[in-house]
């Protein structure tokens, strides 16, 4: 399925994982299967990929071969969930964070601004709290904190009471019930930028975005066997400054720590110092891929 979801820097990711063709790879955002399919295509008849990916819609992606799994879970859960599948230690893994297109285009989702559809936002439909419950029942004090933190708006504040205003006179049930409680705070020429930001803010916070990453990031060196890489791509500054951190000192704190010696003590070797970005040539294809940036680390041999 490549219309569900065009994979973003496939090239330089698959290069990246530095793939061995008997080695053991986990896609940890499945998504329509486009870079699971260049890694089983670079692994030999030893070789095994195991798919993580908690969109319910992801799984009739599936691939049928032998050497591939897909673990309908939040990857927030990998070790545990590669135990279960008898596999302790792998080669390489690979993260593409974010919203795909087919979750941006499936109106019903509620997360695109371009329709109107029930306020949802989840990005696994068993999940018990929706956009709709976050709006209609948070209060205004934390309301703010959300926009603020995740949505990076700087009129969270003004945001929030008009939410709250908004809602207390009926419940804000649809993506344009949203989009109307907040239309007199767009900035004329950034609407559909801010509404973005709103809605980015509530994705994170419906779906513990930024949680997983932050669980996913403190297993991935104890999953990786030493010289086993880890590639991140990340779509806004607070995923990319959580797997920068991390990457930097093996923490999420982003603080260093060092030896008697003063050496520093990381299981990290950093592949590219500087993030991968997409080429022209590939944001003139898939204007999603515009924000991409791809972090490479390697696991090291006394991390």
């Amino acid at each position: 399925m490549e219309a569900y979801h065009l994979p973003v820097l496939l090239n330089e990711c698959i290069e990246g994982l530095n793939i061995r063709p008997d080695g053991t790879y986990v896609d940890v955002t499945f998504g329509g299967g486009g870079h699971s399919r260049a890694i089983l295509e670079r692994l030999g008849p030893a070789g095994r990929l195991i798919a993580f990916d908690r969109d319910a819609d992801a799984q009739r992606n599936a691939l049928d071969d032998a050497r591939f799994t897909l673990i309908h879970e939040d990857f927030r859960y990998l070790k545990n969930f590669l135990r279960l599948h008898g596999v302790r230690h792998v080669d390489g893994l690979l993260a593409d964070l974010g919203v795909s297109s087919h979750q941006l285009d499936s109106a019903e989702r509620g997360f695109s601004t371009r329709f109107d559809s029930e306020l949802d936002l989840r990005m696994d439909c068993r999940a018990a709290r929706s956009a709709r419950d976050v709006v209609n029942g948070d209060d205004e004090q934390t309301l703010r904190r959300i926009l603020s933190l995740y949505g990076e708006l700087p009129n969270a504040s003004a945001m929030a009471r008009s939410i709250c205003a908004a809602r207390g006179r009926a419940p804000i049930d649809t993506t344009f019930q949203l989009k109307d409680a907040v239309a007199h705070l767009l900035p004329r020429g950034r609407e559909n930028k801010t509404l973005a930001m709103l809605f980015q803010a509530l994705r994170i916070e419906v779906n513990g975005e930024l949680e997983s990453l932050s669980a996913l990031l403190e297993q991935s060196s104890g999953v990786l066997k030493a010289g086993g890489r880890l590639a991140v791509i990340s779509y806004h500054s607070l995923e990319d400054r959580i797997v920068k951190n991390h990457l930097r000192s093996g923490r999420i704190d982003g603080i260093v720590q060092q030896d008697f010696y003063g050496n520093k003590l990381t299981p990290w070797r950093i592949v590219s110092r500087k993030a991968v970005t997409p080429s022209v040539a590939e944001v003139a294809d898939n204007s999603r891929a515009r924000s991409a940036k791809l972090r490479i680390a390697e696991r090291r041999d006394d991390g």
